[in-house]
């Protein structure tokens, strides 16, 4: 059996580790057009890197957290993050522009121990599993935003590739926090990979509020890397000509909204995840009219960015918080068929942002963010109201 206990440093280690992992699938984002000059390329063709990141980490996330279910998890995190620091190398003194494509794809495939990470929180505290969920998912969200004011800085300090360089060393550093302070964790899977996998696909079979929340989460994560892709060109062309450390900045207002998840995560455990998926939504709605209205103001940008970022990520908390009540002995595999859901929904709203900003620029992605944003709203409200402990 697992532990049933967890300290604080563990708390803070695993935080941090996940952070630090995920936070090299979104380097790229406030770097497209540097990268796009360096290497001779369009923009557009420059932002399938964002794509072929979150592709990955969805790859990453069918065929490598289940994982978690059958081997040590401490174990399997450790290998993941070896591999990622060699990945990150490769990235660091890269030359060609198809090889940085390949190298983008194993980075998301690799930054999948944040994910390891989180299932492992959630089964070795059961008594506040959704404020310990919040925590962990919080430094999840911090290493989301903080990487576009990391790379944003550096590049403009240094050098794009000076960004994934010292990503390696930070990876590193995880890794032997990780090591000294992790317990091993007994696996409870005893099949093969093959049945391991299909026993993920099942839990979408299993439970239908895993499905609705995986299709929730999909669409309010596809809204917010759509957002986030675009925002460079539309920062970096007029009025603004921002530079990749300004957009970068923007990053610093989002990790203020996503230091508020875990207040989330403990209104799922009071059993009102439906109150919170609704009240977040609407603050996404919000923010969304406001950039569609003033697309050059830079004060409704803060306050867009600040909404969207507390929305959006409110309803992940809420969301996984939720899904790990469903069943203690497949935390792995409930958390690789919603995450993969939700990273695949992250690719698709990337590659359809930019699409759209191909078609009519920053007007036409604003319509396919409010797009987005109502059906999820249409999810959340007619969805039924069953008690988060209760399994279907």
């Amino acid at each position: 059996m697992q532990n049933t206990s967890i300290t604080k440093t563990q708390i803070a280690v695993m935080s941090v580790a996940a952070g630090v992992c995920v936070a090299n699938i979104y380097y790229n984002q406030p770097i497209l057009k540097a990268i796009a000059h360096d290497f001779n390329v369009p923009e557009s063709r420059a932002g399938i890197i964002s794509v072929l990141a979150q592709a990955g980490y969805g790859l990453g996330l069918f065929f490598l957290t289940p994982l978690g279910d059958k081997v040590d998890r401490k174990k399997l995190i450790i290998g993941l993050m070896a591999v990622l620091v060699a990945v990150l190398i490769g990235t660091t003194f890269v030359q060609s522009f198809f090889w940085l494509c390949i190298f983008s794809l194993l980075t998301g495939l690799m930054s999948v121990a944040a994910q390891v990470i989180l299932p492992m929180a959630a089964g070795m505290d059961t008594q506040n599993r959704g404020r310990t969920v919040g925590i962990i998912f919080t430094g999840i969200l911090v290493g989301i935003l903080a990487a576009r004011v990391f790379s944003g800085l550096i590049a403009e300090w240094l050098n794009w590739r000076w960004v994934y360089g010292i990503s390696s060393g930070m990876v590193v550093v995880c890794m032997l926090m990780v090591q000294g302070s992790l317990p091993n964790v007994r696996a409870g899977f005893d099949g093969s990979y093959a049945k391991l996998l299909g026993s993920s696909l099942l839990q979408l079979k299993r439970f239908p509020l895993l499905r609705r929340t995986a299709l929730l989460g999909a669409l309010m994560f596809g809204l917010f890397c759509s957002f986030w892709t675009t925002l460079t060109f539309h920062l970096s062309g007029a009025p603004f000509n921002y530079g990749p450390d300004v957009i970068g900045l923007f990053g610093f207002i989002a990790i203020g909204g996503a230091l508020l998840a875990p207040m989330f995560g403990k209104l799922a455990d009071k059993g009102n995840p439906a109150k919170a998926q609704l009240f977040s939504g609407l603050m996404v709605l919000i923010s969304i009219i406001l950039i569609k209205i003033f697309p050059e103001s830079v004060p409704c940008f803060v306050i867009s960015v600040l909404l969207l970022d507390v929305g959006v990520q409110a309803t992940q908390v809420t969301n996984v918080a939720t899904i790990y009540n469903l069943d203690a002995t497949a935390h792995s595999r409930i958390n690789t068929a919603y995450m993969t859901s939700y990273f695949i929904g992250g690719a698709l709203g990337s590659y359809i942002g930019l699409q759209c900003w191909s078609l009519g620029g920053w007007d036409v992605v604003t319509w396919q963010l409010l797009a987005f944003c109502v059906v999820a709203l249409g999810i959340v409200i007619a969805s039924p109201r069953p008690s988060p402990k209760k399994r279907e």
